[in-house]
């Protein structure tokens, strides 16, 4: 039995794998124990004061969420904003990790923050940035979202999403640090799952950070940036295969 814990992306918290948790419970055996971790300030850890929190401090009291669990043998499954997090919990305790599993995550190089990597113009405008779908200076936050996470989702889908997006809040620091240098990539295995129809980080993009997260496998899901609202049930199935 394989153990899984999963980690959300940016702006948001556990509740966002509620959907694919449930995929996997219905598709039978093989699956243990399930944890959805929060990193401080998002979904059950909303609302605490974050502002002193470091990446490592972050790293840590996540590493210590999986152990007060009591799991072993786990599948760390991570998404998007996720991946400045999963090498650093490796790291530290390569002997708890099966596989790491980074469904279209991202991480800036050496000296660049996120925002750095993220740019501000468009896609395609500039190969050192990842850029946006529509221009950040002429469009609203919520025109944004919809662009960049709800393109393949129905109109109740995307009215539920946005309506929790964003009450979850990282700790600053992600944003603001330009060192997220992490030792020993690929010491635990790892799988890349890249979006084929992500408007938030193009095909390109999710394929760059797969060989910078040193992963030996990559597999690919018809599906936008929040595969695990839209595709469930694929995103389960990907999981339930790279556990086995």
């Amino acid at each position: 039995m394989h153990n899984l814990a999963f980690l959300h992306g940016g702006g948001q918290g556990s509740w966002v794998w509620d959907e694919t948790i449930a995929a996997l419970q219905s598709q039978g055996d093989g699956v243990g124990n399930v944890l959805a971790l929060d990193v401080p300030g998002c979904g059950t850890k909303r609302g605490r004061v974050t502002d002193s929190l470091q990446p490592q401090d972050v790293a840590h009291e996540l590493i210590d969420d999986i152990e007060r669990a009591e799991m072993q043998n786990v599948v760390l499954v991570g998404h998007s904003m996720a991946g400045n997090v999963m090498p650093a919990l490796a790291e530290l305790r390569p002997d708890l990790f099966q596989r790491l599993i980074y469904v279209t995550c991202s991480m800036p190089l050496q000296g660049q923050t996120i925002f750095q990597m993220l740019g501000s113009g468009l896609h395609g405008s500039n190969d050192n940035e990842v850029g946006w779908p529509v221009d950040p200076r002429k469009t609203s936050l919520q025109e944004r979202y919809l662009a960049m996470f709800c393109n393949d989702m129905t109109k109740a889908q995307s009215d539920s999403f946005l309506k929790d997006l964003q009450h979850d809040q990282w700790p600053k620091s992600y944003f603001t640090t330009n060192r997220f240098r992490f030792k020993n990539l690929g010491q635990v295995p790892a799988t890349y799952v890249v979006c084929l129809q992500d408007h938030s980080l193009p095909v390109v993009w999710q394929e760059k950070f797969a060989a910078r997260f040193h992963v030996e496998r990559v597999v690919r899901i018809d599906a936008g940036h929040q595969a695990m609202i839209t595709q469930p049930r694929a995103l389960a199935e990907v999981i339930r295969k790279e556990v086995r």
